[in-house]
């Protein structure tokens, strides 16, 4: 009854307000060396050459991604202490350069985590997601074509590959070592239809060896948009197949830490619909609308899972959900540009974990960060979260934002899943046990309210401060998982500065 009133308020005030989202560069931002080769040497026009250098401190606070796991996130009395505080640094130098015809990117990653409570010696990996050793390919692709000129180009190569908002296939930016992929795709434009036309290996991070793309875990998909089909809109179709053998089960993973190990073995299709309006169409209104169906099959298969019992793993026929709705309104003759935006985010659970079907929406390869709130607590599987959004810019480089997050569990018959998509699910934390996490169909849904402040300051072009705070109100779901140990809020900070040279 919640999701149905829910929908139908929306859907009626879709025609009046809603969110536009741009579409990501299709290649490098110019920095401070491109400008003064440019000045210096006129004939260098084309050429792209760049150092992009981040720096980030973060403050994790009861539920701190330790080695403990996020099982113990929220828990009074771990086995270990379940905050972290640590520092992320990631260098990217790049060469590039762009003909009529032709243009090609090289670009190398240096990616490292200090003082993060993550390590463990023995571990995969040694258990750094974000630390993967002195430097590495993050892309090298040639591009032929111009659209302007021919409709169908042709991108080969180490690349990124980003759709809509990120919410099933980004570069996970915000992440330390971002998503890349080895893959091949066709681009065809005209006035009336655009598609992608892609097929890409997962490049896996590979502690301290050079990375490379897993032929057992492919991703492909058609991306089509249709610029002349409504003036006022972008409409957009897509599908996306995610086919992972099982035998990539056995592949080597002794220096590939969680979550990156092996992905579950799978069949999976997702088709999606998504619009939104252009800037300005409606006035001060915007809106969006994203649903997305999943069909195929699946092995309920995760990181942790053993490759014997993963070799087993039977095979689920795969029947899910997701969709987003979202509108805003801008007070556009404002000195400020005050917005206030509403969204919500639904993807659906399995309601009986013992049967051949699976109900869980798998996430593929998203760009998570902030879109379920800054904390990273939750993925788009068995998810319900309503985030109300308030933002202004004081100047042209200066923004803040205040979200408010209130999340419930789509169903209590399965996991909370976390930002990469792995089950809370505590050893020997028997159902209804109050002893932690897992499947406990009795308990509330409520999983918490989450607070997020966020300001950004472009100092000067090639540097950028950026720094949030957040609190996770514990929910009645949190309090019964821990009810014998007892629980608490979590909280976090964090302060970033990017330099683009």
């Amino acid at each position: 009854m919640k999701t149905t009133k829910i929908l139908c308020f929306l859907l009626t005030a879709a025609s009046a307000c809603a969110q536009y989202v741009p579409p990501s560069p299709t290649g490098p931002v110019p920095g401070l060396i491109d400008d003064y080769m440019l000045s210096a040497e006129p004939s260098l026009k084309g050429w792209d050459i760049g150092v992009n250098e981040r720096l980030r401190f973060e403050d994790k606070t009861d539920a701190g991604t330790t080695h403990a796991g996020s099982n113990f996130d929220f828990s009074d009395a771990p086995p270990t202490t379940n905050s972290n505080d640590y520092w992320l640094t990631r260098l990217m130098p790049r060469v590039g350069y762009t003909d009529d015809w032709v243009s090609f990117l090289v670009e190398g990653r240096s990616s490292y985590s200090i003082g993060d409570d993550r390590y463990t010696s023995t571990a995969a990996g040694k258990n750094l997601a974000e630390d993967d050793g002195p430097f590495q390919l993050q892309m090298a692709y040639v591009l032929i074509g111009d659209l302007k000129k021919f409709p169908v180009t042709l991108k080969v190569g180490r690349q990124e590959l980003v759709y809509g908002e990120g919410r099933l296939v980004g570069n996970a930016y915000w992440l330390n070592i971002p998503h890349t992929f080895d893959a091949v795709k066709l681009r065809y434009q005209d006035s009336f239809v655009g598609v992608d036309l892609f097929a890409a290996n997962l490049v896996y991070v590979d502690e301290d060896h050079f990375e490379t793309g897993n032929q057992q875990d492919t991703l492909s998909g058609a991306y089509f948009d249709f610029p002349s089909l409504k003036k006022e809109n972008v409409t957009e179709l897509y599908v996306f197949a995610r086919n992972v053998s099982r035998g990539i089960v056995t592949d080597n993973w002794s220096m590939v830490p969680a979550p990156f190990r092996f992905t579950a073995p799978q069949d999976t299709y997702t088709f999606g619909y998504r619009t939104k309006t252009k800037p300005g169409a409606y006035g001060p209104w915007d809106y969006g609308i994203e649903a997305m169906w999943q069909t195929g099959d699946r092995t309920a298969v995760f990181p942790a899972t053993t490759v014997a019992v993963a070799k087993a793993a039977p095979r689920l026929d795969q029947n899910a959900w997701a969709f987003i709705l979202q509108g805003g309104y801008t007070w556009k003759d404002s000195p400020l540009k005050p917005r206030v935006a509403a969204i919500i985010s639904f993807a659906s659970g399995d309601r009986n974990s013992t049967d051949k079907d699976s109900e869980t929406f798998q996430n593929l390869l998203p760009s998570n960060h902030g879109l379920y709130g800054a904390m990273d607590l939750s993925s788009l599987q068995n998810i319900e979260d309503y985030r109300v959004s308030f933002s202004v810019k004081p100047s042209a480089t200066t923004s803040l934002t205040l979200d408010a997050h209130q999340q419930y569990l789509e169903t209590t018959h399965d996991y909370w899943y976390n930002v990469a998509g792995v089950p809370r699910n505590t050893a020997g934390a028997t159902p209804g046990s109050g002893k932690g996490f897992n499947i406990n169909p009795g308990y509330s849904p409520d999983l918490g309210q989450e607070i997020d402040a966020i300001g950004g300051w472009t100092i000067t072009r090639g540097v950028i401060l950026e720094a949030g705070v957040g609190h996770f109100f514990e929910g009645d779901y949190v309090k019964e998982s821990f009810r014998v140990v007892g629980s608490k809020d979590a909280n976090y900070c964090y302060v970033q500065a990017t330099l683009n040279f």
